[in-house]
């Protein structure tokens, strides 16, 4: 896989297969990325884990959160890594272990994390790996919600958009959610 440039259809691909996501290096800081990503995905309909040792057995948004991936008492689709890009490495090692016991299929890290030893290891191991992407902004370019805030999603469709729910500004990329 060229981790430089993904394919549309692959990041779109696994943001619809994925029903979870552990979010490593969650935070309560509600001006924190990884607090907003957590609070999108949870609106998305997405299953949210958050995982950050120091807030272990308190909630953010409403979600346990857990010290590391061993202690998560539920399946995970996807591991979202918003650590930095040496961290990467030890936490993907812990992913391959833990994969068949929580059901991870997808690496995911955030935007200036790219470690590709550990991608490199996933994808050995059968995972599918983003780097360097956020699936708050991917799920925002792929739905059109961004281009609402006057981004270039470097999209141009006549496509009618999926709503997600009752209203407005609430688009989709999965046909399966109401």
């Amino acid at each position: 896989m060229d981790h430089d440039s993904y394919p549309d259809s692959y990041i779109a691909g696994i943001l619809q297969e994925a029903k979870s996501f552990a979010l490593v290096g969650a935070s309560a800081n509600t001006v924190r990325p990884s607090y907003f990503v957590l609070k999108y995905l949870l609106a998305k309909g997405y299953g949210v884990y958050p995982i950050n040792p120091g807030l272990a057995g308190s909630e953010i948004c409403g979600q346990k959160v857990f010290a590391n991936l061993a202690a998560l008492e539920e399946p995970v689709d996807a591991v979202d890594i918003f650590r930095n890009s040496q961290a990467a490495l030890g936490i993907v090692q812990d992913a391959i272990a833990l994969k068949d016991k929580l059901g991870i299929k997808f690496i995911w890290m955030q935007l200036s994390v790219r470690n590709d030893e550990a991608a490199r290891l996933a994808e050995e191991a059968g995972l599918k790996v983003v780097m360097n992407r956020c699936p708050k902004i991917e799920y925002g370019r792929l739905s059109g919600e961004i281009a609402w805030a006057g981004v270039n999603n470097r999209m141009i469709s006549s496509r009618k958009p999926v709503i997600l729910g009752k209203g407005y500004q609430q688009l989709s990329i999965r046909k399966d959610r109401p």
